[in-house]
């Protein structure tokens, strides 16, 4: 029996409704969101990305503004022009576009982005919080996937899950909310692929979570029957876009897949609203 589709594009649409009356909500305390997006010089890869961006906020009443500093502006400049943002009580939230020029340090200048105005989640209190159970404002795909997967109504409980991809936005956040609802969680890496393990896990996963970049990485025939099937990877095969998983055969074995386009990606980008919406709750409390 062929697999249920997860419908990420219906699954977003609620999410910003409900953000678009939290706005309201907000808008008639005298609350206005405001989301800035900071990049470094220009970026023609990055420019529909903040078009997008804009236009989405824009749909649930969030104002958007694209700071663009210069292209020679050193990391010192740019870290002094995030705390004023930090400082302008009118700013609810700050995204930072990458990629940075050669010779900022990304991680560094994240980590000045104050935690409650970081919506992207990435400043090390805010990925501390997760640790602790206590998520704040966290990674929006990592939002992503556990809203998807909550979706299907499983019980997390002791469910053999496994993240194949483990960088900071996405394999690591999400091992450890899933971890938080006591699934028991493995993660996979290059180095799992090296010790030629990467089928023996997966093939045992419940719950499979692919985020790697690489086109049909995962073939169809290691899917577990019955499996939940959550792929956040986007590539470019010819015209078409794929996902880290042989979507075709991967469907016929799978309870639940999420399809690519229109699953991972719309969710990611309905949380990184809501994140801006939480943000202002968050400095309200604050203060």
């Amino acid at each position: 029996m062929a697999a249920q589709i997860i419908p990420g594009k219906e699954i977003a649409s609620k999410i910003k409704e409900y953000v678009k009356n939290e706005v309201d909500k907000l808008k008639e305390k005298g609350i206005f969101p405001k989301l800035v997006a900071v990049q470094v010089g220009e970026n023609p890869a990055s420019e529909v990305y903040v078009k997008q961006q804009k236009k989405n906020c824009e749909k649930v009443g969030i104002s958007y503004e694209l700071k663009q500093l210069p292209k020679d502006t050193d990391e010192e400049k740019l870290i002094s022009f995030i705390n004023s943002l930090n400082n302008d009580d009118s700013v609810t939230g700050i995204i930072l576009q990458l990629p940075l020029p050669e010779g900022i340090d990304v991680r560094k200048v994240q980590s000045t982005i104050s935690p409650f105005k970081d919506v992207e989640g990435v400043n090390p209190a805010n990925m501390g919080w997760i640790i602790y159970g206590r998520p704040v404002l966290a990674p929006c795909t990592a939002l992503a996937v556990k809203e998807l997967i909550e979706y299907t109504k499983v019980d997390l409980y002791g469910k053999e899950v496994v993240m194949v991809g483990h960088s900071d936005i996405v394999g690591k956040p999400v091992s450890l909310l899933l971890l938080d609802k006591f699934a028991t969680v493995s993660v996979c890496h290059i180095g799992t692929s090296d010790a030629g393990m990467l089928e023996t896990h997966v093939r045992r996963a419940e719950i499979l979570i692919v985020a790697v970049g690489k086109a049909n990485l995962i073939p169809g025939d290691w899917i577990k029957e019955g499996a939940i099937v959550i792929d956040v990877g986007i590539n470019r095969v010819g015209d078409k876009i794929v996902g880290d998983v042989e979507f075709e055969s991967a469907k016929e074995k799978a309870s639940w897949i999420t399809p690519v386009p229109g699953g991972v990606g719309p969710v990611t980008t309905a949380m990184l609203l809501k994140n801006v919406v939480e943000s202002v709750k968050i400095s309200r409390k604050e203060k």
